[in-house]
């Protein structure tokens, strides 16, 4: 069993609670509101600028050219599919531009968002890519529940979020990261131990994330 995997089974049960999550099952079939699906994404698209900053130090720390290039054509695909969805969804839900651009944070963006300019601030290569990883394969193992695109939900909203997460292209990121994961795996247990602990908080905090964003109310403390 690789690094990867044996991380995953240590935090299964925040892992599958959020892939699991209520909000996932009414995104998958449709019945998602039009208010809890803005309050969600107005909260998920603040995570884009560290996001970013996470792939770029990704870029920057990996250890050959080929791993360079992956993580920067996929920061190319995320500046222009996901962004694109984003904004479309801003605009077919009335998102005023303050919201988009500067809304209150609830706690769980917050907490979110500093893990991931935290671990970037360490410049630890196994550190930014378990954070990385957590966001992408949890992503897709909940994705993967929707089964094929003729059973999707009807509307663009939640057919889209399912399709960025759910694609080969997007299958093939999320393998080669826990590849690549593996591959970096730390020898010095206090490394190792710390690389643990970013992983089980990205996995807490994607359950969290997914708990507020069925209280609306609480996403904007």
């Amino acid at each position: 069993m690789g690094f990867a995997e044996e991380l995953k089974n240590q935090y299964a049960e925040d892992w599958d609670a959020a892939v699991n999550h209520p909000f996932v099952d009414q995104l998958l079939d449709g019945s998602l509101s039009d208010d809890h699906l803005r309050g969600y994404l107005v909260q998920d698209y603040q995570f884009c600028d560290a996001f970013t900053a996470l792939l770029g130090q990704a870029v920057a720390s990996a250890p050959s050219l080929p791993s360079r290039l992956v993580f920067a054509a996929v920061l190319g695909a995320f500046a222009s599919d996901e962004n694109t969805y984003f904004q479309d969804c801003f605009n077919e839900l009335d998102v005023p531009e303050a919201d988009r651009a500067a809304p209150a944070l609830g706690p769980a963006t917050r907490n979110f968002d500093h893990l991931m300019r935290s671990t970037l601030a360490t410049r630890s290569y196994p550190k930014v890519l378990a954070v990385l990883l957590v966001a992408e394969w949890l992503y897709g193992d909940w994705a993967a529940r929707a089964g094929e695109p003729a059973r999707w939900p009807a509307h663009a909203k939640h057919a889209e979020w399912i399709r960025l997460h759910n694609n080969p292209e997007y299958n093939a990121w999320v393998t080669w990261l826990r590849d690549e994961f593996d591959a970096v795996e730390p020898v010095d247990v206090a490394e190792r131990q710390g690389v643990a602990a970013t992983f089980a908080e990205a996995v807490r905090l994607e359950r969290a994330f997914f708990d507020a964003a069925l209280v609306p109310a609480d996403a904007s403390v």
